[in-house]
């Protein structure tokens, strides 16, 4: 996003301008009337409604480096959401009303189609509000508030310091809000799974474990994020000590005060209706009104109108095509033994240097610098392939200690628009023994270069589009592409370079491909969370503390994890296309552009706006 259309303040300057000339033109000439057309008109509707719905969230302003609202927490109530969509559908009657669809470019017309769709896709989603899990160990709306203030809530000013005082008080207040709501989920019958119930119980504590929120001589991470801070500020002499003292008060009783009884409130709650959840993990279809949920899940994170059905036997054929590619990389390393022996081979030398790193600082230090070197090789990479590249940065860090969890995936947290706050590949290195070597780089590449920190940093940093779609999120564009870029960075030069870190590509494909398998078991098939992780070492070399926090991370996330797939596949089935229209004119880099330079869309819009390009090229010839 951007802090304003540069667009609307050179047309307001060219319209000031004018005016002044007006009154005093020049005999010998006139000036030019400015002349908009409906997608101008339209383009800058969009600015005005993207910016009133950015203001409703204190938390996208902050992920974005704008500081207005800096001291506040999002309303976290059914109300507020409620409110939000009767602005959001207001605003599409209003769209409709007052723009001429015939009249608009395609590319506007994609637009004003994303915004309709993002409306109906909100209030298709109503009817099962209560069917989303409010807590759980992946969506760990406990864990992220903590995080926000850590590392997303920059302190380089006196108001930044009152500001994030006033948040953690806001952390509390929305907090409770978030546990009443899971109350009400829970009288309805929707409750997670038992393990998630544990897990978040634990992370809940260990964010208010430690200094001053009880007599450990350590600090919890808040604590020592917020001293830091404040020393920071005394350091650059923009407040006493007298002053950093009373900061430092204000924050211990907001700590004390108002954000550990949230805490205390969540755990309690988590402690007290655990008795309630089934012995056995439960899909969605168990859950009320559980298929059609599901159903619902599986449109939002495909963009596609795709059965349980047809994603469970999509998920079957890929598997078997990609066991097939997996066996010949298994007879290139020499291995007599089976596909599955082979399997185990890797999964169980934990100690062997050449499939995993140290369970020690120095390993995790390790998978930190290779990853960060995977990362550079592919930066040299890039204009080869792009014709538009990110301008943030990326860094590779690992997990704060509060929400680090053994064997959980990998992510990716967004830099801001302009390039003051890098993009962040998050990696979980509290077990080492949950980290293959073989799959460093195709991670690397998944959550970092080219996959997710450069669609998302181009998309942040688009100027020729309305500024909504620069931070729209279709999570089988993204996703698909993270996936699409894993095999994209074979096409490179020094990318998988050892048989064991090509099978490692094949382990992360085939990973996805069982998901779509597994997802579709559990929530429409009534797989037990035992057969789904049984599937799933039977055909993946992944460890199996990896395989269980997977299953364990679908199970809380219905359809999310099929995105993965359905939307490579779609990427590839586009870039197939393009190849056989164009022949030798197809530019591997114009594809890309076309593919990226609009921002994250549903598949099909994303789809016609690549045929858009395809006839353009052709044109051009």
């Amino acid at each position: 996003m951007k802090t304003i259309n540069t667009k609307i303040l050179a047309l307001m300057l060219v319209l000031a301008l004018a005016a002044c000339g007006n009154q005093n033109p020049p005999a010998e000439t006139t000036e030019p009337e400015v002349s908009m057309t409906e997608s101008d008109k339209l383009n800058e509707w969009f600015e005005v409604k993207y910016e009133e719905e950015l203001m409703m969230s204190p938390i996208g302003l902050t992920f974005l480096g704008r500081k207005e609202r800096y001291d506040e927490i999002d309303d976290m109530t059914e109300a507020a959401e409620d409110e939000q969509l009767e602005w959001k559908r207001q605003t599409v009657e209003e769209m409709k009303a007052s723009f001429d669809y015939a009249a608009l470019t395609d590319d506007a017309k994609l637009s004003y189609n994303l915004w309709a769709h993002q409306y109906e896709q909100s209030k298709n989603a109503v009817p099962f509000r209560r069917n989303d899990y409010v807590f759980t160990q992946m969506q760990g709306i406990h864990t992220f508030l903590p995080t926000l203030l850590l590392s997303f809530h920059k302190v380089e000013e006196v108001s930044d310091m009152d500001a994030l005082i006033s948040r953690v008080s806001g952390v509390g207040v929305a907090m409770n809000q978030l546990v009443d709501r899971a109350k009400l989920g829970a009288e309805e019958g929707v409750r997670p799974p038992r393990f998630s119930y544990e897990i978040v119980t634990t992370q809940a504590q260990d964010v208010i474990s430690g200094a001053p929120f009880d007599d450990s001589e350590t600090d919890s991470s808040l604590w020592g994020g917020i001293k830091g801070s404040v020393a920071a500020l005394q350091e650059a002499g923009d407040i006493d000590e007298a002053q950093a003292n009373a900061y430092l008060e204000s924050a211990k009783t907001a700590l004390i005060d108002n954000l550990k009884p949230s805490y205390e409130n969540l755990i309690s709650f988590m402690q007290a209706d655990i008795a309630n959840t089934s012995e056995e993990a439960q899909g969605a279809s168990a859950l009320p009104n559980g298929d059609a949920y599901y159903a619902n899940q599986l449109a939002i994170r495909t963009t596609t109108d795709m059965t349980a059905d047809e994603v469970h036997q999509l998920g079957l054929s890929e598997v078997t095509r990609i066991r097939a590619e997996m066996e010949e990389l298994k007879q290139k390393a020499g291995f007599e033994g089976t596909l599955q022996e082979y399997f185990t081979y890797i999964r169980d030398n934990k100690d062997s240097e050449e499939h995993y790193y140290p369970n020690t600082d120095e390993g995790r230090q390790g998978y930190i610098d290779d990853a960060t070197a995977a990362i550079e090789n592919i930066k040299l990479q890039l204009p080869k392939y792009f014709g538009i590249l990110p301008k943030a940065d990326l860094e590779v860090k690992r997990v704060e200690p509060f929400r680090e969890q053994d064997g959980a995936p990998q992510h990716y947290f967004s830099g801001t628009p302009d390039g003051s706050r890098a993009g962040i590949y998050y990696a979980h290195l509290s077990d080492m023994t949950a980290m293959p070597k073989n799959e460093l780089e195709v991670i690397a590449y998944h959550e970092g270069l080219p996959g997710h920190h450069m669609q998302i940093s181009i998309a942040q940093e688009l100027t020729g589009v309305p500024t909504f779609r620069t931070q729209a999120g279709s999570t089988a564009y993204i996703e698909g592409w993270a996936l699409y870029s894993e095999k994209l960075a074979k096409e490179m030069p020094s990318t998988y370079v050892t048989i064991n870190s090509d099978f490692g590509r094949l382990g992360s494909e085939i990973w996805r491909a069982i998901r779509l398998v597994v997802d579709s078991g559990m929530h429409s098939k009534g797989w037990t969370e035992d057969e789904a992780v049984e599937y799933f070492s039977q055909n993946s070399p992944a460890p199996l503390e990896t395989i269980r926090t997977e299953v364990q991370r679908y199970l809380v996330w219905p359809g999310q994890a099929t995105s993965y797939k359905v939307g490579m596949i779609f990427i590839q089935d586009l870039r197939e296309a393009a190849e056989k229209e164009l022949g030798d004119r197809f530019d591997i880099g114009g594809f890309h552009d076309a593919v990226l330079d609009g921002g994250a869309l549903p598949l099909s819009m994303l789809k016609s706006k690549v045929e858009r390009w395809v006839a353009d090229e052709k044109a051009k010839a």
